[in-house]
């Protein structure tokens, strides 16, 4: 039960707290309860191959709340339209979600990558306040700066 994984989620337990990031404590003690169970190797594998589409969906529904709620509806749009910032708002959406679709295939293909774009959030989460969307977005930037340098070796 206590081996090196149990350790290294128990000392990034230890970091979120001192972090105060409420998020990386709320998703270690998940892991960590589900390992102590003895149900981790049911469910980490699930977890693992469906979890980062639970979480895009819960952020995508996030996001439209205002719209289900009626705060945000086709006047606000046209009029946040007429402005720059809404343009450039506009475009890095659409760049950002080209970057994830790219992220979510490395994640899938090669986990060395992923070990590190992990660890990397969990540093940006739980010392500067950062917030887990990292891992996708990273390797959405690692694929196509990936591909870049492929392309000129």
């Amino acid at each position: 039960m206590f081996n090196q994984s149990t350790l290294f989620l128990l000392i990034l337990l230890i970091v979120g707290f001192f972090g105060k990031n409420q998020s990386l404590m709320i998703a270690v003690g998940t892991l960590l309860i589900v390992k102590v169970t003895g149900l981790d190797t049911r469910i980490f594998p699930y977890i693992q191959s469906k979890g980062i589409h639970w979480g895009v969906t819960v952020i995508t529904i996030a996001v439209l709340v205002p719209i289900a709620t009626g705060e945000i509806g086709f006047k606000q749009l046209g009029d946040a339209l007429k402005s720059a910032y809404a343009w450039i708002a506009l475009c890095s959406g659409i760049i950002v979600a080209l970057l994830a679709k790219g992220g979510v295939n490395l994640l899938a293909e090669d986990p060395h990558i992923t070990t590190a774009l992990v660890f990397g959030t969990i540093i940006a989460v739980s010392l500067f306040k950062g917030v887990a969307v990292g891992p996708l977005i990273g390797a959405g930037i690692a694929y196509v700066v990936m591909r870049f340098v492929n392309y000129f070796s």
